[in-house]
């Protein structure tokens, strides 16, 4: 078992359920990783291409969701639609700035799929 790990990737979107979320938007960092199960790794035919998941991920964070949660789950899925090889995917999503009153640090969820 191999596993790539993409790392403190930061994104602006318009994610949530509330109004203000909507229209100002937020900041998110966003780990993920991704183990898959390999042979011997002799060219990127025999590893996931770690680029090709960044894109993924960038391209569904520009689309709004209501729920951290659904986001992550719609990340696993594509990843997995992409690479049938993947065994496992861990994803951590952070709402850096949460509109939530006198609040200090972020929210988040973390979601762990097995296939």
């Amino acid at each position: 078992m191999m596993t790539i790990h993409l790392n403190e990737m930061i994104f602006f979107a318009h994610h949530g359920l509330y109004d203000e979320e909507k229209i100002t938007g937020a900041r998110f960092k966003v780990n993920v990783d991704v183990s898959f199960k390999t042979g011997k790794i002799e060219t990127i035919i025999d590893t996931i291409n770690y680029v090709l998941l960044y894109e993924l991920i960038k391209k569904r964070f520009a689309n709004p969701a209501l729920l951290l949660e659904m986001l992550a789950q719609d990340i696993a899925e594509e990843m997995y639609k992409v690479d049938g090889r993947i065994a496992i995917i861990n994803i951590n999503i952070q709402k850096l700035n949460p509109p939530i009153y006198n609040f200090t640090g972020y929210v988040g969820i973390t979601y762990s799929k097995s296939f």
